[in-house]
């Protein structure tokens, strides 16, 4: 048999091909899908001109308006966004499940629809009568907003070529099937199909397209990577199950800023835009206690107070206890290191618990210094003052490392009312114009100049 009527074998779900049989799929992993699918593709060698769509223009000539985003209504979307909706842009929202996804987006469309133009919400995992319940319940009960239970995408056309929609909203695309593709819904080739749909649809009518997309056990988009290609905005929905806070980030944009955040907090009657969060991650208390400590962090491109608390207590065990919530464990573990090396702590026989306030998350090295000062404020018992925020990166030899935004964080310590920062040297920070503000800024070179600094030491 030549190598252009060569056997190929196909996988039913991904789409994936191979040259030979296997009982899995080595590329989605699933079983007994590989199947024979007859002769091999021939390469083509050479194109032929087709028709244009649209003749090329001068980018000066390139009419800019069809291009400027809409608000949405919700503040914090639109900030992440980069000022709206643009039509016929496609965005993937992705999050795990009951983190909001479907709630936030409803309200989305709502508020999309009372500003005049129709939005359709698509849903396949829900009756159109649950989400009504859902409406009444977050008040999103706008006059042109249309509601549709479908999972068959023809189906789903249909329905936009009935109600005309600005706003498209599919809940999700793992429900929606493809008459024209093969495998069951959800799988690769199903997912792949349906979007490629879903795009051409949006960009031939100029369509605002939301898609709600499942994510794996480990936090990533379930379906083909292409999937995060070919659409124009990723977005990502996160929230801890026992905090009310709910952060959205965009991975991609193609409108704006991919580094922004929005906040959100879950309430009894949906969901709701945190234009100040500092609340949620703050303890209100009059008196200073040991173990606190206040540090400024960034999330996309806005700084965000946050406080890092720390308890050291005597182990019984042989081995003692490290337990984390809400910081890097593994940063947490080299700051101890770098305290008992140079700040001369004993604490190889102490257990140390060390957590945040309110549910958030930090990652980035800029807590370091604060987690440092409250695992030596618990162990010395000597409590921080209520008005000063550390902000920094710890090197394993003990010394301070500048940190990216520092004028930006030191303005919002400034603004939440703290009046003392301790920050690494060479900030390029103008000590004098802060003094003038009512913030006092102190640079320490290394671990042990910031526990003075601190009056933690002597």
């Amino acid at each position: 048999m030549s190598a252009k009527t060569r056997a190929s074998f196909k996988c039913s779900d991904c789409g994936n091909l191979t040259a030979k049989w296997f009982g899995r799929c080595p590329e989605c992993q699933a079983w007994g899908t590989i199947e024979e699918s007859g002769g091999g593709a021939v390469a083509l060698r050479s194109v032929s001109a087709g028709a244009v769509t649209a003749p090329a223009q001068r980018i000066g000539e390139v009419d800019i308006l069809a291009a400027r985003a809409r608000p949405t209504g919700v503040d914090e979307l639109d900030r992440v966004l980069g000022g709206g909706l643009v039509p016929g842009s496609v965005v993937l929202v992705a999050g795990e499940p009951g983190v909001g996804k479907s709630t936030l987006l409803l309200d989305v469309a709502s508020k999309y629809a009372d500003r005049g133009s129709p939005a359709l919400v698509v849903t396949g995992e829900e009756s159109a009568a649950q989400v009504r319940l859902r409406a009444e319940r977050t008040g999103n009960l706008a006059a042109d907003l249309y509601l549709a239970a479908e999972t068959d995408l023809a189906a789903l056309i249909g329905h936009v070529d009935a109600v005309k929609p600005g706003l498209l909203v599919v809940d999700s695309i793992q429900t929606i099937a493809s008459p024209a593709a093969e495998g069951t819904a959800g799988g690769m080739t199903q997912i792949r199909a349906v979007a490629a749909g879903l795009i051409a649809l949006a960009k031939e009518r100029g369509i605002a397209t939301i898609i709600v997309g499942h994510v794996t056990k480990d936090g990533q988009i379930a379906g083909p990577r292409l999937l995060e290609h070919l659409v124009d905005v990723v977005l990502h929905f996160e929230g801890e199950q026992h905090s009310t806070l709910r952060l959205i980030r965009a991975v991609k944009n193609r409108y704006g800023p991919a580094d922004e955040v929005g906040c959100f907090e879950m309430v009894d009657d949906g969901i709701v835009g945190l234009p100040d969060p500092s609340g949620l991650f703050l303890t209100k208390r009059e008196n200073a206690v040991p173990g606190t400590c206040i540090t400024i962090t960034v999330e996309g491109r806005r700084p965000i107070p946050a406080e890092v608390q720390s308890l050291v207590t005597p182990s019984p065990l042989a081995t003692p206890r490290r337990a984390v919530s809400g910081l890097d464990s593994a940063r947490v573990a080299m700051v101890l290191a770098v305290l008992s090396k140079h700040a001369t702590l004993s604490l190889a026989t102490k257990d140390v618990f060390c957590a945040t306030v309110g549910g958030v998350k930090i990652t980035e090295p800029a807590a370091d210094l604060s987690l440092a000062l409250a695992i030596a404020s618990a162990e010395l018992d000597i409590a921080l003052p209520v008005d000063l925020v550390a902000i920094g990166e710890v090197g394993l030899a003990g010394d301070l490392r500048r940190v990216r935004g520092l004028s930006r964080r030191i303005a919002e310590a400034r603004r939440m009312g703290f009046r003392k920062a301790i920050v690494p040297p060479d900030s390029g920070l103008k000590a004098r114009q802060l003094k003038a503000a009512g913030i006092q800024v102190t640079e320490a070179r290394d671990l042990h100049s910031a526990l003075l600094a601190a009056r933690l030491v002597s």
